[in-house]
C-alpha cells in the first residue's frame, strides 16, 4: 500500500504536479490522477486528497497556511484552499478559502467567491465574488448580489445563520438575494455585519444592510433598507417540543427556495453548460455543479417532508393546549401540509422538467456570446437582455410556486 502511495505521489510529481514535501501528502488509492491537472497545480505539505470523483484543475493551490483535506471536490481553475476540510463539494473558477474551513456535502462555490479563516459550510450555495469573513457558520443558504471583487455581497466575521430549530427541523434554508436576478450579475451587494445571526428561514433582498450584531428573525425580500433589528421586548412563555405556534412562513419561504433551486438548475443546464464544452475537465466541473444542485433539491425536499410529518403531533399539541381558543386557519394549515405530503413531493419534481417560456428563453440565449468565459458573457448582456433573462427565470420560480400552493389554499 505504501509503495502504491508512493507510486501515486512520484507520478503526480513526474507530470508536473508541485509537492515541495512529497513524504508528507497522502494521496487515496481511489484518486484518478488523470483528473489532477499538471499546470501550475501546487499540494503542500501534510495534505490528503481522496475520492474518485475528485478534480483538480489547472493553476489549483492547496494547502498554503494549513493542510487542506479534500474528499471527491471539484476545483475548477485557479481555486485556492488555503486550510481544512473539503467534502463533496464544486470550487468554480478562482474561488477560494482561508485556513481552517470545514466545507462539507453539497456546497458549491461560484467563480471568485471566497471566505477567510475557520468558515463552516454545508448545502451553501455562493454566487460569484461573495465574500464571507472569518469564523462563520453559513450552511443550509444561497447568496447572491454585486457585480464585480470591489462591489460583492459580503458576510462579516463571527456570523451564524441558525438552520436547526428547538423542534429540531432544518426546514430553514435561506434566500439572501435569489436567482432570476442574481445570476445577472447586476444587483446591488447585500451586507450582513459582523457578530450577527440571521434565523432562517428568511429571504433578504438586494441592497439590504442588517447592522452588526442583530439577530434578524424576519423577512425583507425587497430589500433596500437598513435593518437594525429593533424588537419590543417579549415575555418568557412555556415551551412544548413539537409545538407549532405558525407555519405559515416556514412553509412559504422554503417553498421559495426549493422553486429558486429549479430555477438555478435550468440555468446551469440551459446556460451555463454552453460555456463547459471544451476539455473534459470542463465537462466533469459543470457535471459536478449540476450534481451539487440536485443534492440540495434533494434535501431541501427531505426536510420540507420532514416539518410536513410534525403536522399531525403539532395539532394534537395546540387543541389540548388552546381547548377552545384554537385558530381554525392555523389548524387547516397544518392538516393541509400533513395531508398533502406526498403530492407536494410530486409537484416538486414535476417542476424540475419545466424550461420555462420558450420564447423568451431562446431570446435571451441568442444574445449570450459563448466565445467568452462566462463571467463576461453575462456582463457583456445589454439591460434588454437582462430583463428577458430574468423574467424567464422568474417565470420558473413562479410556476412552481403556484403548482405546490394549489395543495395550500389556506397558505393564500
Amino acid at each position: 500500500m505504501a509503495n502504491n502511495k508512493n507510486s501515486l505521489i512520484s507520478a503526480l510529481i513526474e507530470k508536473g504536479v508541485k509537492i515541495p514535501n512529497p513524504l508528507s501528502v497522502e494521496i487515496g488509492e481511489d484518486v484518478n490522477i488523470n483528473l489532477i491537472s499538471s499546470d501550475d497545480v501546487t499540494i503542500h505539505s501534510g495534505c490528503k486528497i481522496f475520492g474518485k470523483k475528485t478534480l483538480i484543475m489547472q493553476g489549483v493551490k492547496l494547502g498554503s497556511r494549513s493542510p487542506v483535506t479534500i474528499k471527491n471536490c471539484q476545483l475548477g481553475r485557479n481555486v485556492e484552499l488555503k486550510g481544512g476540510y473539503f467534502e463533496e463539494s464544486t470550487f468554480l473558477d478562482s474561488a477560494n478559502m482561508g485556513d481552517g474551513a470545514e466545507v462539507r456535502e453539497g456546497c458549491l462555490l461560484e467563480e471568485e467567491s471566497n471566505g477567510a479563516h475557520t468558515v463552516g459550510l454545508k448545502q451553501t450555495i455562493l454566487f460569484p465574488f461573495v465574500t464571507l469573513g472569518s469564523i462563520i457558520n453559513f450552511c443550509d443558504i444561497l447568496m447572491a448580489g454585486g457585480t464585480s471583487r470591489t462591489n460583492h455581497s459580503e458576510v462579516g466575521s463571527s456570523y451564524i445563520h441558525f438552520n436547526y430549530t428547538p423542534n429540531q427541523d432544518k426546514a430553514t434554508a435561506s434566500l439572501i438575494g435569489d436567482v432570476a436576478q442574481g445570476v445577472m450579475l447586476n444587483q446591488p451587494p447585500i451586507f450582513l455585519g459582523g457578530q450577527g445571526g440571521l434565523v432562517g428561514p428568511s429571504r433578504i433582498g438586494y441592497n439590504t444592510v442588517i447592522a452588526a450584531g442583530v439577530i434578524y428573525r424576519e423577512d425583507c425580500p425587497q430589500g433596500h433598507k437598513l435593518l437594525l433589528g429593533k424588537e419590543p421586548q417579549k415575555e418568557d412563555m412555556d415551551f412544548y417540543p413539537g409545538l407549532y405556534w405558525s407555519v405559515k412562513r416556514r412553509v412559504i419561504n422554503s417553498i421559495e427556495y426549493i422553486a429558486n433551486i429549479i430555477a438555478l438548475r435550468q440555468w446551469y443546464l440551459i446556460v451555463r453548460s454552453k460555456f463547459y464544452q471544451g476539455s473534459d475537465m470542463e465537462k466533469l466541473l459543470y457535471e459536478s455543479a449540476i450534481e451539487k444542485l440536485e443534492i440540495i433539491f434533494n434535501e431541501r425536499i427531505k426536510r420540507f417532508k420532514q416539518l410536513a410529518n410534525k403536522m399531525e403531533k403539532s395539532i394534537e399539541l395546540y387543541k389540548s393546549i388552546k381547548s377552545n381558543n384554537v385558530s381554525e386557519e392555523l389548524i387547516n394549515q397544518k392538516r393541509e401540509l400533513f395531508e398533502n405530503i406526498q403530492k407536494l413531493e410530486d409537484g416538486f419534481n414535476e417542476c424540475l422538467s419545466y424550461l420555462g417560456d420558450k420564447r423568451k428563453r431562446d431570446e435571451f440565449l441568442k444574445n449570450i456570446d459563448t466565445s467568452k468565459i462566462y463571467i463576461n458573457a453575462i456582463k457583456n448582456l445589454n439591460k434588454q437582455n437582462l430583463v428577458v433573462g430574468t423574467t424567464w427565470l422568474l417565470g420558473i420560480v413562479e410556476y412552481t410556486r403556484n403548482t405546490i400552493m394549489k395543495f395550500l389554499p389556506s397558505f393564500i
